[in-house]
């Protein structure tokens, strides 16, 4: 429902901006040559940065999530949004996620995942800018849904065929007639954003939105989607590719207020992090991302890192549980058969694992010296060494303490004569030709031949993981 807040942005007056409707698409090419790579362009003005007074994330994995991977079945579906309830804990930092409503399956999670009686993320829907897909959304129950509406040339002219009046009347007769259906909320997910015309198209189509939402006292949120990964986290880069001037727009131009603005980017750039988190902090209430950044093509917004990134903006967790980050990603290793790149921020096997041994090393000395901070607290890993040619005794003796977790003065020194019998074993290896690393199966075997006094009688001291390991190598 409508604020009554004064300083709300829907409430204050801003400048009217018409369509303007010509004849033929503008394509942008001065900044969009297609053949070459599309140009930054700057015009030195900024806008101020204007973090909106409270920010969250929304969840696609199970829409546009779905759309880079094969489907996933009902039971995934629960449980992996168990995980999400988990991991953004009951204040609501991840506060919806969207659902496809098209198939039985689609239908059959949605009913399931809403009989588990979650507050936080609340289930809404996406569907096409069809009327009759309003049907759908009623049948499920649910309250908001998506709707897509396609802004720039390149979708009006040369995918619809159409005029930017006719696609003006036909997005607003929906938002009408989903309102009038009886839903709480609609979002409007302007596809193409940052590669469409602002003052021709953009405002003056938001602007007529914000009306709607005064008529019928009811939300008419605003998804700015970078299709294309073209946005830019500069202030004085220009439209459409600037976050902060886009978001800037939105709230003094537009009128909309910051709880109704939602970012959802795609990395094609390698920006798609970084223009998440400039949204929030130049007004944009909602950043939208998928577990793992799933998504089409190049993904969108990683949402655990987006997580991370919250509780550094915020200085506090606010009911966040980011244990649960390595949780899912074990889920998505083990059930799911999921490869995740080594060097995967957070959660790849190489996070924070090191291989030269003067990291190991300084390591060994003090942990905060090469770990970027206490990663057993907060996801639930802590730091190791992977061994290597490179790793030297420093890494070995490092691998056997965090492995073993041997602490202070049951600590394995660098110069133990057993460790250096090790180390000349991990050597043997590399001059015979080995090229990959050893793996902690071997590591573990080698200890428990070189190194039997930090076993006792048997496996006493060692952790869960080696003692799995150890009884699988006998």
């Amino acid at each position: 429902m409508i604020s009554k807040d004064p300083n709300w942005g829907l409430l204050q007056p801003v400048p009217r901006h018409e369509i303007r409707d010509i004849p033929e698409p503008n394509l942008l090419r001065e900044v969009f040559p297609y053949s070459e790579v599309p140009l930054m362009v700057f015009d030195g003005k900024g806008v101020p940065m204007e973090p909106a007074r409270e920010f969250f994330i929304t969840d696609t994995t199970f829409r546009d999530g779905q759309q880079a991977r094969p489907p996933y079945t009902v039971e995934q579906i629960v449980r992996i949004y168990q995980m999400l309830h988990k991991l953004g804990g009951p204040n609501g930092v991840i506060r919806a996620s969207e659902f496809f409503l098209y198939s039985d399956k689609d239908k059959e999670a949605v009913r399931k995942c809403l009989e588990l009686g979650y507050k936080y993320p609340e289930v809404t829907g996406w569907i096409r800018a069809t009327k009759g897909d309003f049907q759908l959304v009623k049948e499920m129950g649910l309250r908001e849904t998506g709707i897509l509406t396609s802004a720039s040339d390149y979708h009006i002219f040369l995918k619809f065929n159409k005029t930017r009046e006719q696609m003006l009347h036909q997005y607003l007769d929906l938002v009408s007639t989903a309102l009038e259906s009886g839903l709480d909320a609609v979002r409007c997910h302007l596809e193409d954003v940052t590669r469409s015309d602002f003052y021709g198209f953009i405002i003056p189509f938001v602007q007529r939105l914000m009306d709607i939402a005064r008529e019928a006292g009811k939300a008419v949120k605003i998804r700015l989607c970078d299709t294309m990964g073209y946005g830019l986290p500069y202030p004085e880069a220009t439209l459409p590719r600037s976050v902060p001037k886009m978001i800037h727009a939105m709230i003094h131009e537009c009128g909309v207020p910051s709880e109704w603005l939602e970012w959802h980017g795609h990395n094609d750039f390698h920006r798609v992090n970084v223009n998440a988190t400039t949204a929030w902090l130049y007004g944009c209430a909602a950043a939208n991302c998928t577990l793992l950044g799933f998504g089409e093509r190049t993904g969108n917004p990683p949402l655990e890192g987006a997580i991370l990134d919250y509780i550094a903006l915020k200085g506090e967790t606010n009911g966040v549980d980011t244990t649960v980050i390595s949780e899912i990603a074990e889920y998505f290793r083990r059930d799911l058969g999921i490869n995740i790149p080594d060097n995967y921020p957070f959660v790849g096997s190489n996070f924070n694992v090191t291989s030269a041994g003067i990291h190991a090393d300084g390591m060994l000395k003090n942990e905060e010296i090469y770990n970027i901070f206490d990663t057993a607290k907060i996801l639930g890993r802590p730091a190791r060494v992977n061994v290597t040619d490179k790793s030297g005794s420093a890494g070995i003796a490092h691998w056997i303490n965090s492995y073993l977790g041997l602490k202070a003065e049951r600590a394995v020194d660098k110069h133990h004569p057993g460790l250096e019998a090790i180390h000349e074993w991990v050597q043997e290896q590399y001059d015979a030709g080995r090229v990959t690393s050893i793996s902690d199966a071997e590591m573990l075997e080698q200890a428990r031949m070189h190194l039997p006094e930090f076993f006792g009688a048997g496996l006493d001291g060692v952790k869960p993981a080696a003692q799995k390991v150890a009884e699988k190598i006998g």
